[in-house]
This record gives C-alpha cells, structure tokens and sequence, in this order.
C-alpha cells in the first residue's frame, strides 16, 4: 500500500530551504512522546537503516513512480518528515522491523563464512602511473552531485533510465567547483568512484562528470557491504594498503568500519555558494606527499 507524506520545508545543512515534496512514497509511523516522528523506511530489498538521515531513496511521485532504490540519497540533517494520514500496514511492519543495538548483525563484516576463502579485491592490481599513490575512494551523490526524479531548470545533466521497460529522466546538479577538485585529484592520486547507488544511473553520470579520467576504477551497490540498515564502503576489501586509502564521503555510515581512514564532507544538495570542494584541494595536495595518512588526517580531525 503507497503511503501519502510530506516532508516539512526546513534548513538544510547549507542554509537553503528544502521545499515541502511527496518524493518519499513509502514511510512506516514512528511514534514519540513529543508525537508523531516518522522513521524513514527503504521498502523495497533491505532492512530498514537505524539511523533515518541515511540511505533515503527519492522517487517522483507519479502513479507509476520510479524505482525507491536506484539513488543512495541522504536527507540534509533536521528535515521532519510527517504522514498525511495514518494508514499503517501491519503486513509490511513485520517485514521492516529496525535491527535494534543490541540484536546480533548477520551481515559478511560480522559473521563471515566459517571457512575462509580469499575474497577477490574489489580493484584490480594498481597500475604503474599510480604506483606509490594514496588511493582516494570518492563518493557521488551529496559529495559530488545532487540528482533527483523532480524537473529542476538548471540541470548539469539529464540521464535516462530504463527500469522494467520505462525510462525515468533523472536530474542531476553538479557540486560547485566538482570539476577543479577532480582534476586536480586525478593528478595527485589512485582516484576510485564507490557510490551506494545502483550501475545503471551512477555509471552514465560518472562518464558525463569525470572529464578528465579521475576515476581509475568505479564501484557500485554490489559493492558495498549491508549492515545495520546501511550500505557501507568496506576499505578493506579493496586490495589497497589501509594506510594508503582515504575515502572522501558525506555519509559517516558508509565508512563505520574505517572512520579513521576518512575525511568528512558537508551534504551538498543545491547551494550554489558552496566552496567545500575547492577548499579540500590544498589540504589533499598536501596529504599526497605523505606515506601514512593516519597521523595527518588525525590532526585534522583535531585542530577541524
């Protein structure tokens, strides 16, 4: 059963407002003593992620609506999201039930097989332009791009996507100064795309933004680990020495098993002031001259 809702305009991290929507087709009721305090539920293949401001899947809200699951979104922090009405669907709630803290994880990263087989690398052996570089694992969306199934005017890019024999346009926004910050770090480093988002809409958008060939390889959701409602970038399978990769992304639950391996960017959804690229790039030319990022992105973490 589709679920009517709205998301109340409020500020986003970057100032702007977002604007009332019914993007969100699906949410399950979550209730509070301060009332109403909707849980946003990824309904079509997972569980439903613990931690509501992560893995939102936007959809138009048409009748036949495109896919939930095809952008790995997330929602600009404080946004309240409230039902329209209260149909609830009991059918659907026992399939959707939150992994709650103290309930044991039965993905790969916890539980792995009980006879260990050597796990192919994610990235095929380093080439010889980059050997000695960092490997910077990017992510896309609300770190490089914005994309959206609703017509905005100021489009970068318009990607079409065929699911189940419709094609659904998909709107995309380029984060501003995107294309100094990965040409430069095409330059400086192994640069790898990993984005939770689905081949057939990221790979197309990859060709379009990556003029320069940046991405010495490009990483999909079959890629990531599920655990805990999230899909999580697992560092160590990549086949890369951890005190050599760094990953670049706006989610903190998509880099949960390497926190230390990561530098956090801000959420970027449409402020067309924004300079958090283009202020990352002399703080990365620096970081490409050292042998163990470890020390260095700790002492940002603490001066930052």
């Amino acid at each position: 059963m589709r679920s009517s809702i709205k998301i109340a305009a409020t500020q986003s991290t970057q100032g702007k407002m977002v604007p009332e929507t019914d993007d969100c087709r699906q949410v399950l009721q979550g209730e509070s003593e301060e009332g109403t305090d909707a849980i946003l539920k990824h309904v079509e293949s997972f569980p439903v992620p613990e931690d509501s401001s992560n893995g939102l899947i936007l959809a138009h809200p048409s009748e036949a609506g495109p896919p939930l699951n095809l952008i790995h979104s997330v929602l600009p922090e404080g946004v309240r999201v409230e039902r329209k009405n209260s149909l609830a669907v009991e059918d659907e709630e026992s399939d959707l039930d939150e992994v709650g803290e103290d309930e044991p994880c039965e993905c790969e990263y916890c539980i792995p097989p009980e006879e260990q087989v050597p796990t192919k690398p994610l990235l095929p052996q380093i080439k010889s332009k980059d050997s000695g570089k960092i490997c910077v694992v990017i992510d896309l969306d609300e770190t490089l791009v914005h994309s959206s199934f609703k017509p905005v005017n100021n489009a970068d890019f318009i990607i079409p996507v065929e699911i189940d024999g419709t094609v659904h346009q998909v709107y995309v926004l380029k984060r501003p100064h995107v294309d100094e910050f990965l040409k430069r770090m095409g330059e400086l480093f192994e640069c790898v795309l990993f984005t939770a988002s689905l081949s057939k809409y990221a790979d197309p958008v990859s060709d379009l933004l990556d003029k320069w060939g940046a991405f010495r390889g490009r990483l999909f959701r079959e890629s990531c680990v599920f655990h805990r409602g999230n899909y999580v970038k697992d560092l160590s399978r990549l086949g890369r020495d951890l005190h050599k990769v760094i990953i670049i992304d706006n989610s903190p639950a998509s880099y949960v098993f390497h926190p230390d391996n990561a530098v956090p960017v801000a959420s970027w959804f449409d402020d067309m002031s924004d300079t958090e690229l283009l202020d990352l790039i002399p703080f990365f030319e620096r970081l490409s001259k050292v042998d163990d990022i470890y020390d260095i992105l700790k002492q940002q973490r603490t001066t930052s």
